[in-house]
């Protein structure tokens, strides 16, 4: 393989064909409640007990609700963007499967595997902490007896083998293998009970709720001592920076509304349903956290709440005992929930890059029966157990982000790569039916698209190619025209293949700029915050320049699709999407980005040694052609018409 073909086979593109669009190997039985259901018990775990309490005492105080409101907003930009692609790809895979089709191969495969440890990391905690909460009931009984007998004294391992959080992942992977909808129906069950527990928390809290916690005078708040400070009272005790700190970690807890769109291929009409159950996923899960975190702040003043269980705490704290054990079931159904939410989607994107040979296709074996991905299922749910057996992952947290704010990234690009995208293939024709000579006069691009008498293809005396309305390059194009292009100064409604190309350099500078912002903002915090000027005029030019280029993005003409959904205000909130999630991978430590080098060289291993050579796509026929957007819509949605939304 020269050089040529090698960089070539890192940047091909996933080809899908109408038949792919509604073609499974998997059991097609998820309604729009199941999907919505996995969003919310994969996103409101333990953090709906824990995670309000201790934002709200070390970095927002009570504005903690507007924090989530923050978060919630940042998560839908997301969110809509995956919504777009639940309806344009219903294949299982997620954002790995997105960004092959846009993006290509190489870019794919880094997201996959990056997904895979995401999963794999989120399930050894979830299982972790499982056992933990459980063993805490029972005043940490297990853990001492473990330390006792089977104590491991190693850097990075845990102090003892948990067999218990060992024994919790393998018996739901063992549900997984029978089958989906049998997973689904226990995430169902104990998704209802979590709700109406945070529900009872909600109205039971808001008779004990006092709005003077919310107005606290700093003479309220106890003494600054050296090991923490408790800001200055009132609503907003850690200032408007506090409440925005707040809002970053609060963004992770709704990360995992992403699970829904693995599932494209066992969904009935998944157009439709992936879309308005991420949406509902993701609003159901932020008036969970806004309605708790509102009445834990109001019950208690926020500067106590720094526990390991902030809100069997607060109800402690005014009396209500009983509470205690009511949130506790609370506690034990959401984390079941949200167990089954980080195991569920590992195994289909190890089954989507198997199928595409890009790992291992053996982990592409469909179970005759269970019409589930056996193999790969209890390979990944055996080393997500041994993983919460044996190690600390607390020490691992951080590359759960990493994977997750990239695959947002790269979800968010190819939104505004597909959309500034001319829907027709750009083939030079070599035999045009009719040829207009030197002395015709050519029409115009506008007067073709107007013009139904003009055959299929002309060569115009311009030097282009018009096909299906379509304006395709046969010569390079000059300055003037590129230049032209940018701000779209001939007013073109419909992309063309120039306008496509100008888009994909914009959406690149784009990434480009908003990646050396905040890099920028990351190395001069400090001087920023006392206003030097030597650091503000660059911090201007930059944003100007970011400007322009998300303007000159904005004026090029956009495809419409037959799409059951899209994102609105393109390319503004897939470009907001970007920017936090950039500005977050920034905010990541050094170790975590060693940690992801390494995992990355594992990795490529594995991609240079077997996938690039082994890759179904590599095989496609020469007369393969990628199905348009609206025919693959068109065609899964009639190859579903019988089926229920809601069974």
């Amino acid at each position: 393989m020269n050089i040529r073909n090698f960089v070539k086979a890192l940047l091909r593109k996933k080809q899908l064909s109408s038949s792919d669009c509604k073609e499974t190997s998997l059991h097609r039985c998820l309604s729009v409640f199941d999907l919505t259901a996995l969003g919310i018990g994969s996103t409101l775990g333990l953090g709906i007990y824990v995670l309000a309490g201790q934002v709200a005492s070390t970095k927002a105080g009570p504005s903690v609700v507007l924090s989530f409101s923050v978060a919630a907003v940042a998560s839908l930009f997301a969110g809509l963007c995956y919504a777009e692609f639940g309806a344009r790809v219903p294949k299982a895979g997620s954002a790995y499967v997105y960004s092959y089709v846009t993006v290509g191969e190489l870019m794919a495969f880094v997201i996959g595997w990056n997904l895979i440890l995401e999963y794999v990391i989120g399930t050894a905690s979830v299982a972790r902490g499982y056992s933990g909460y459980i063993d805490s009931l029972i005043n940490n009984s297990v853990q001492n007896k473990l330390k006792e007998l089977l104590p491991l004294h190693l850097h990075g391992i845990s102090e003892y083998p948990d067999f218990l959080s060992l024994g919790v992942t393998l018996l739901l992977t063992l549900m997984l293998v029978i089958g989906v909808k049998e997973s689904s129906r226990f995430n169902n069950i104990f998704v209802v009970l979590n709700l109406c527990i945070v529900l009872f928390a909600v109205i039971a809290g808001s008779f004990k709720a006092d709005i003077h916690n919310w107005q606290l005078s700093k003479s309220e708040i106890p003494s600054t001592n050296k090991s923490y400070n408790y800001g200055d009272g009132g609503f907003f005790p850690y200032g408007f920076s506090g409440m925005m700190r707040g809002a970053a970690t609060c963004f992770y807890a709704f990360v995992g509304f992403d699970i829904i769109a693995t599932t494209g291929e066992e969904v009935y009409n998944p157009q439709k349903a992936i879309p308005f159950s991420i949406i509902l996923s993701l609003l159901v899960t932020f008036l969970s956290y806004f309605g708790v975190s509102s009445v834990q702040t109001l019950m208690w003043p926020y500067w106590d709440q720094n526990r390991a269980a902030p809100l069997p705490y607060v109800f402690e704290m005014v009396e209500w005992h009983i509470a205690k054990w009511i949130i506790s079931v609370g506690a034990l159904a959401g984390l079941s929930a949200s167990l089954l939410g980080a195991m569920f989607p590992l195994p289909r994107i190890l089954y989507a890059m198997a199928t595409d040979g890009l790992i291992f296709q053996q982990l592409a074996t469909v179970h005759d029966r269970f019409k589930t991905p056996v193999i790969a299922t209890v390979i990944s749910g055996s080393f997500a157990g041994l993983m919460a057996m044996l190690f600390d992952v607390n020490e691992l947290a951080d590359m759960m982000s990493i994977g997750t704010l990239l695959a947002y990234t790269l979800v968010a690009v190819s939104v505004l790569l597909l959309r500034y995208k001319a829907s027709e293939e750009y083939i030079e024709l070599k035999s045009p039916t009719r040829s207009l000579e030197k002395s015709d006069t050519a029409p115009s691009f506008e007067t073709y698209l107007s013009d139904s008498s003009l055959d299929h293809a002309t060569t115009l005396n311009s030097g282009f190619v018009v096909d299906n309305g379509m304006l395709l390059s046969t010569e390079d194009y000059t300055g003037r025209q590129i230049l032209q292009q940018i701000f779209n100064f001939n007013n073109l409604s419909k992309p063309t293949y120039l306008s496509s190309q100008v888009s994909t350099y914009l959406v690149a500078g784009i990434v480009l700029v908003v990646l050396a912002f905040h890099c920028f903002l990351v190395g001069v915090e400090d001087q920023l915050s006392s206003l030097e000027i030597q650091v503000i005029i660059p911090g201007i030019i930059l944003a100007l320049l970011l400007l322009i280029i998300l303007v000159a993005l904005w004026l090029q003409p956009s495809s419409i699709g037959n799409l059951s959904f899209q994102v609105p205000f393109v390319p503004f909130i897939p470009f907001l999407s970007i920017f936090i999630n950039l500005y977050l991978i920034t905010k990541l430590s050094k170790a975590t980005w060693i940690r992801f080098a390494v995992w990355m060289c594992i990795g490529f291993i594995i991609y240079f040694g077997y996938g690039i050579r082994r890759n179904s796509n590599y095989h496609q026929p020469k007369d393969f052609q990628a199905t348009d957007d609206s025919k693959c819509d068109d065609e899964t949605k009639s190859g579903n018409e019988e089926s229920p939304l809601i069974n």
